[in-house]
């Protein structure tokens, strides 16, 4: 058969598939490629712009198969690496929904569930050249993809561009800035990269933290038509600060029978349940103490460690994802988190931003987020109760409330509304928050350092960082750092 020869329209065409391939898909880069892939340079719903981009691809693939299917073989040389990416890029856009709805069903339960398309994706791949064992590897891939998909996808919203870097910032963690390098070394030396998620309390790191904790790469054994452990198992989460002291490291390394007092029986701890396609959370990481930071810091660099009351080293095959609601900075100038330690945690630091945040900076932020939530609690989308929700909110607490419990709170008043009409917000917070100084302010005593200061530490709660609160306030940033790190 003669070999299909690319037209330079083809050429520059399917350059942008390959491009597209590799690039983040939470990214304007990435909708910008979409847009031109598709031939709708106006439109903003990727829904719309997804599903035209694909049909332009298949519609010049089935040109080049007018003779037969063609394979990677077939082409020039020059040529065979991009197609690579064509058919890949294809054939993962063709089993996209069957990926969806196989994660919506291996969500409720911890065996691998059969998936039932492997066999017609495989066979796809094949056609077009690959090997049983690249075949393989690459449906293994897909199903990453999609994975890190629908979770950042569902699980972090908004249109707020602080959520937008979020959720591209957690695709680059699971498949770096290339996945082209991630595809050729790292996708099973990840274990090695551990991530600290920064944020205050309810905003969502937990969620950001299972984004990466359910997406690692999880081989697939055609032999047995499944993958090799269900994502359910693969995400084991620990929040530190509910253990007193002396439980944390039985928690975390589990203990032997008679190790201690009380200790009537073995307990395996939380790192011997992460297997090797598996992450580990360690949340609150900041309350923990000292020598369990060193016994943490060991694990890390050495991958083994030894339950209490026992010399048996066992292997940790996982990866870490550590998150903490104060300062990092702080912890360390307070001499309570260890800048060893720090530095072994901090192959990737990721802020998730406060609610307040990003309302400011989008004022969309609020109903998406309502509308978000009341499908999450009722299972569909009602714009009617959505409504409602957002004048209960405008009513009782104002474009100014400043949400101090962030998302969580947002999601409780959601459901308090849709309980009692009715929401207060948190007024205790607000009350023990501006008493003192206002008892002050009434009586003429407070003085102008402290007004300002309690504003700027008001707006650093907000914006997490000493750069976006010097903004906010009209500041040099040394003021602001100085004024909140000595009040």
């Amino acid at each position: 058969m003669k070999k299909p020869t690319l037209s330079p329209s083809f050429r520059d065409f399917f350059a942008l598939v390959a491009d597209a391939t590799f690039t983040n898909p939470f990214s304007a880069h990435r909708a910008d490629i979409d847009r031109r892939m598709a031939g709708m340079l106006s439109e903003t719903d990727w829904r719309k712009v997804v599903p035209r981009a694909v049909d332009q691809i298949r519609r010049r693939l089935v040109q080049l198969d007018k003779d037969g299917p063609c394979r990677i073989q077939d082409f020039e040389p020059a040529d065979r690496e991009l197609m690579t990416y064509v058919y890949l890029f294809d054939t993962f856009h063709r089993f996209a929904l069957d990926f969806d709805d196989f994660i919506i069903r291996q969500q409720h339960g911890d065996e691998p569930a059969s998936a039932v398309f492997a066999e017609a994706a495989l066979e796809s791949l094949g056609r077009r050249g690959f090997s049983p064992q690249e075949s393989a590897r690459y449906f293994a891939l897909f199903y990453q993809i999609r994975r890190a998909f629908f979770f950042i996808d569902t699980g972090l919203v908004g249109p707020s561009d602080c959520m937008r870097k979020l959720r591209m910032d957690l695709w680059n963690n699971i498949f770096t800035q290339d996945i082209r390098r991630y595809e050729r070394y790292l996708w099973d030396r990840m274990e090695d990269f551990s991530t600290l998620l920064e944020g205050p309390t309810g905003s969502g790191k937990g969620a950001a933290a299972a984004a990466i904790g359910k997406s690692g790469f999880i081989p697939y054994d055609p032999r047995r038509k499944r993958f090799a452990v269900s994502f359910t198992r693969t995400f084991v989460a620990i929040n530190l600060s509910q253990y007193p002291e002396g439980l944390i490291e039985s928690e975390l390394f589990g203990h032997t029978k008679g190790a201690f007092t009380g200790a009537v029986s073995s307990h395996e701890g939380v790192l011997s349940l992460c297997g090797p396609h598996g992450s580990i959370f360690l949340d609150e990481i900041g309350e923990i103490d000292i020598p369990i930071q060193v016994k943490l810091l060991k694990v890390l660099e050495e991958r083994t460690f030894s339950p209490v009351g026992s010399h048996e080293k066992m292997r940790f095959g996982g990866r870490v994802i550590a998150a903490t609601n104060r300062p990092v900075h702080t912890l360390r100038n307070e001499g309570k988190f260890r800048d060893d330690f720090y530095y072994r945690l901090c192959s990737d630091c990721i802020r998730v931003p406060s609610l307040a945040e990003r309302i400011q900076q989008n004022s969309d932020e609020l109903s998406h987020l309502a509308g978000h939530f009341v499908q999450t609690i009722l299972g569909r989308d009602i714009p009617e109760l959505t409504g409602r929700v957002l004048e209960v909110i405008e009513k009782r607490l104002g474009r100014s409330y400043h949400w101090p419990g962030n998302v969580r709170e947002l999601a409780q008043c959601i459901r308090r509304v849709l309980l009692k009409d009715d929401y207060e917000g948190d007024r205790l917070e607000q009350t023990n928050h501006f008493d003192a100084l206002y008892q002050k302010m009434k009586i003429g005593s407070a003085t102008a350092d402290e007004v300002v200061t309690d504003y700027l530490k008001r707006l650093y709660a907000i914006y997490g960082t000493y750069e976006a609160t010097a903004r906010a306030a009209g500041l040099d940033r040394r003021t602001v750092k100085k004024k909140i790190s000595e009040s």
